[in-house]
């Protein structure tokens, strides 16, 4: 999997994703033209701007050179800087890999990269599956807002990060990696060189660390040294030493 920002030639591509997830969704509460409305009026002709504009992110997730996902934000404020997550859409035919959590991270990471102080997401009121996606990936309902689709009014709910245990943004997801079920804590990151390495639980309650899972490549397949460097051995992606020791002065 590679999540990178978009370019002018994803384009169609996203906007084929954006109709497939709307319809797949969506029309449980919206019709069919309120659906066309919506893909006219966020992915028109206007929205190759969205590309370059330096307050908006929009970014794809490419499986084996297509594209199967992308995220949605913008940056606002002056001072305290909120990012918004406005959209993410997963083809249907991709729901359930894993997709939709790791571009999620992956964007609140580069939100946070460009200044954002907190994140918020938002999501259709009636979206009964988006707000329970969020609700499970480490966010909590913090209001409400309208929006407007066309000719018509919806309410979409805000959701902002949530905390386990208040050590920090509480998204966990589960993993199986050779048959063994294992437990990926999103919040305890560590920098990498390509991208972080996240904590590996071995059960739910998180009560000792079995691995790292390296970000870049989605491997556990790694090795930490007495200093705490980490190399993954399947991309090479790194962490630096946590510690010094005199000895290697």
């Amino acid at each position: 999997m590679d999540i990178r920002e978009a370019t002018e030639s994803d384009v169609d591509a996203i906007r084929s994703i954006a109709s497939q997830s709307l319809r797949s969704t969506y029309t449980d509460f919206l019709d069919e033209d309120t659906v066309d409305d919506a893909i006219e009026q966020w992915y028109g002709e206007s929205f190759a701007e969205e590309l370059i504009d330096d307050h908006s992110l929009v970014l794809v997730v490419e499986r084996d050179g297509t594209i199967v996902a992308f995220s949605q934000s913008d940056l606002i404020g002056q001072q305290h800087r909120t990012g918004r997550i406005l959209w993410l859409h997963v083809d249907p035919d991709q729901r359930g890999s894993g997709t939709g959590v790791r571009l999620l991270v992956r964007t609140r990471e580069k939100l946070l990269q460009e200044g954002a102080e907190r994140i918020h997401c938002f999501v259709l009121e009636d979206n009964e599956g988006g707000n329970e996606f969020y609700r499970e990936h480490g966010f909590e309902q913090a209001g409400q807002r309208e929006v407007d689709i066309g000719e018509e009014t919806f309410v979409e709910n805000v959701y902002a990060e949530s905390e386990i245990d208040g050590e920090g943004w509480g998204a966990t997801d589960e993993l199986e990696v050779d048959g063994q079920r294992l437990y990926v804590s999103y919040g305890e990151a560590a920098r990498g060189s390509k991208s972080p390495f996240y904590t590996v639980y071995e059960t739910a309650d998180r009560d000792e660390r079995y691995a790292w899972l390296c970000g870049h490549c989605d491997s556990i397949d790694n090795a930490m040294d007495a200093m705490g460097r980490i190399e993954c051995n399947t991309c090479g992606n790194r962490r630096k030493a946590t510690r010094w020791d005199a000895s290697y002065l």
